[in-house]
């Protein structure tokens, strides 16, 4: 079966009727103005919004896709640039383009790929990547490249990764991923792999989120949502009676392939 562009991929799956959970989920939703807004207002990004600066910064978003991340941090009052190699005007630069237009936020779109970034060193605050590393054609020079351009002290922020315990279970995993039979560009890398990559970058890693760890990874589930659903199911009076460290400790030990992991770091000022 000859594969599809991402843009044909994201447009058969918004097709199908049983999928409509799924693409609102992903924000794949129009209108694109709508879907961005709503992804302001999640409960990932509220998480998100935890590890960034207060104050209005340089921000770097790396595989902007069509653009919700990159709407969050300029209506955050930050200067954004958005990295996105695909054109598409449904799935890439060109949706950014237009919902900068639609919403008068100023975002400034790059069309390049994330392992030769086009910005001098030290260019930026923030580095941000949502669903990205894994994506990677090099993970190491991706990483490398995001180190170059981060200012000593400056934030890398990389959420929703795909995480593997074992290199065997990747087929199993793009066997059960709804986009990688049609367009064939998913992937996943073992945690070691994510934290070794990132640490020779220069990057001082903060916190590793595991699946269970935060609304981040869960989405879109929350914590307290499974901490509901979990008391209900062990016939709990109330949902707080379920702490914090049981939802990081199953996730600590869940086994699936693909499973969600978030990462938070600094730029070495060492470096």
């Amino acid at each position: 079966m000859k594969l599809m562009t991402w843009e044909e991929a994201v447009q058969s799956l918004k097709q199908q009727p049983d999928a409509v959970d799924l693409v609102r989920a992903c924000f794949y939703d129009d209108p694109l103005r709508d879907a961005a807004e709503r992804y302001w207002q999640s409960s990932e990004w509220r998480a998100v919004q935890q590890f960034l600066p207060t104050h209005a910064c340089k921000v770097l978003d790396i595989g902007s896709g069509r653009g919700i991340a990159a709407y969050a941090l300029a209506k955050d009052g930050h200067a954004v640039t958005a990295l996105e190699p695909d054109p598409s005007n449904v799935v890439g630069a060109g949706a950014i383009r237009q919902l900068s237009k639609v919403t008068g936020l100023a975002i400034d779109v790059v069309e390049n790929w994330g392992e030769d970034l086009p910005f001098p060193a030290a260019s930026f605050d923030v580095v941000h990547c949502r669903q990205v590393l894994h994506h990677a054609r090099s993970l190491t020079q991706l990483c490398a490249q995001i180190g170059r351009v981060l200012k000593p002290g400056g934030s890398f922020i990389a959420t929703r990764e795909h995480v593997l315990s074992r290199s065997e279970d990747l087929p199993a995993f793009l066997k059960s991923h709804p986009l990688h039979q049609l367009y064939g560009g998913e992937h996943a890398y073992l945690l070691d792999e994510y934290i070794k990559a990132i640490g020779s970058a220069g990057i001082e890693l903060d916190h590793v989120l595991n699946p269970m760890q935060s609304d981040i990874n869960l989405y879109p589930e929350t914590r307290e949502s499974t901490k509901q659903r979990w008391a209900r199911k062990a016939r709990l009076p109330f949902a707080a009676i379920v702490p914090n460290a049981a939802l990081r400790l199953v996730g600590s030990l869940s086994d699936m392939p693909g499973r969600l992991y978030s990462f938070v770091g600094r730029r070495s000022v060492r470096a």
